[in-house]
């Protein structure tokens, strides 16, 4: 009996986004955390009530929505911040994540920027995925597609879990530095799902 449910995760700049599009080109159902994160901040999204409550209104920018930038500000400089929005978020993206992969139709992948941070994800997955690269690349990687600054890009890596521990959590490790092609990155994929699909 193959797998049926994969946890993929990697540091900011990994490449991870890339990679999980190469297991939808399988069939594979992605299930994007990331993605049901915004929506749930969008205007009208359910997490909004709580955050403004918990944080204030002005965290709500004028056009409905998570002021995304003043928030990141905020959680970065404050753990104890940090962690109040995360309960929020996190219960929500749960159930949501689970009514995805629920309605899928065969295996899903599950893209968890935290997954090894945040301990009860191991427990819904057969196998966890990790895309991996030097940090020097993540920099580059994320100041260029993000205009990010380097010293901004270097925070949220030291806020999240170090190249170690994801490589320690990891079933598999695709390795994505500067010189790898998306065919080399496609045949570790496919490779992947020979061996864990069948």
């Amino acid at each position: 009996m193959g797998v049926k449910r994969i946890g993929l995760t990697g540091g900011i700049g990994s490449g991870k986004s890339t990679v999980a599009a190469l297991w939808v080109e399988l069939g594979v159902t992605l299930v994007d955390t990331d993605a049901i994160a915004r929506t749930l901040t969008l205007p009208g999204g359910a997490a909004l009530p709580a955050i403004a409550a918990k944080f204030g209104a002005d965290m709500i920018g004028v056009d409905g929505a998570l002021d995304r930038v003043r928030m990141r500000e905020r959680v970065f400089h404050d753990p104890a911040a940090r962690r109040q929005l995360e309960a929020i978020l996190h219960p929500l993206i749960g159930i949501q994540a689970r009514t995805e992969a629920d309605a899928a139709q065969g295996p899903v992948i599950f893209d968890v920027p935290l997954l090894v941070e945040s301990g009860h994800w191991r427990e819904r997955v057969e196998r966890v995925l990790v895309v991996d690269c030097e940090e020097s690349t993540q920099v580059e990687r994320v100041m260029r597609r993000s205009g990010w600054t380097r010293e901004a890009v270097e925070a949220v890596i030291r806020q999240q879990a170090t190249r170690e521990q994801r490589r320690a959590a990891a079933d598999a490790i695709i390795y994505n530095d500067g010189g790898v092609t998306i065919a080399q990155l496609r045949l570790q994929v496919q490779a992947l799902a020979e061996l864990w699909l069948k």
